[in-house]
């Protein structure tokens, strides 16, 4: 006669403040996007989307999917699972980023541009990545065992990276309705003082939220994990 698995008692979850920090600081910073921050001249109050849009998609680009990378490979050379669990956050909270970047874009285009979507480089290399993300995803829930899961993942997190570079480059290598970039670019940035204020303060806010996020994204890994080998000890 088997007993039945002894339960697994989990320690009370300390109480994070980050998350609802992060949170205060993006609405703080909207409002002074909104309120104190000048009208660009020719787009009017739409370029405020700018500080929703372009932070995002930094965060994305440029430390979500850089991380999910690095985690990878080094997963494959160390075959640590917590490698693994920062690859997967990282990829998780990166698509929620770019969902907002291919949200927050439309709007802001349809204003601009007059239409809400263009096949140009740069957008369609970013709907690819967005794509490709989502497909890391279903393949960790489509696969059950943990080592294939995680070397797949790792593999497909490599992948992604190239696009990173291509987007940012996207808008050099060919003719595009997208702008410019106005400050990753050699001179000095294309904005006057108070804007460019108001953009580093929303990339702080936007970085903050995107730690608070991955911290409770690699909790819940991490509990998963604990289950799942607690399920196994016991079957």
């Amino acid at each position: 006669m088997t007993s039945a698995p002894a339960p697994l008692v989990a320690a009370r979850p300390r109480r994070d403040l980050l998350l609802p920090i992060s949170i205060l600081a993006v609405a703080l910073v909207y409002v002074r996007a909104l309120a104190f921050t000048p009208i660009e001249a020719r787009q009017g109050a739409a370029q405020k989307i700018m500080y929703v849009h372009a932070t995002s998609a930094f965060i994305a680009l440029y430390v979500a999917f850089v991380l999910l990378a690095i985690s990878s490979l080094l997963y494959l050379w160390l075959k640590d699972e917590k490698l693994d669990r920062v690859a997967e956050s990282a990829a998780e909270v990166g698509l929620v980023f770019t969902t907002v970047v291919l949200i927050t874009g439309p709007l802001w285009g349809k204003t601009i541009w007059g239409a809400w979507w263009t096949w140009d480089a740069r957008l369609t290399a970013t709907l690819f990545l967005w794509f490709l993300i989502v497909a890391y995803q279903l393949m960790r829930g489509a696969v059950e065992e943990r080592g294939r899961r995680a070397r797949y993942s790792a593999v497909i997190g490599i992948l992604a990276a190239p696009l990173v570079p291509f987007i940012h480059l996207s808008v050099y290598l060919f003719r595009t309705l997208h702008p410019m970039p106005i400050l990753l670019k050699p001179s000095a940035p294309s904005m006057p003082r108070e804007m460019v204020t108001t953009f580093v303060l929303s990339f702080l806010a936007f970085t903050l939220l995107f730690i608070a996020l991955m911290r409770e994204r690699y909790r819940l890994a991490t509990l998963r994990d604990r289950v799942e080998g607690h399920e196994g000890e016991h079957a």
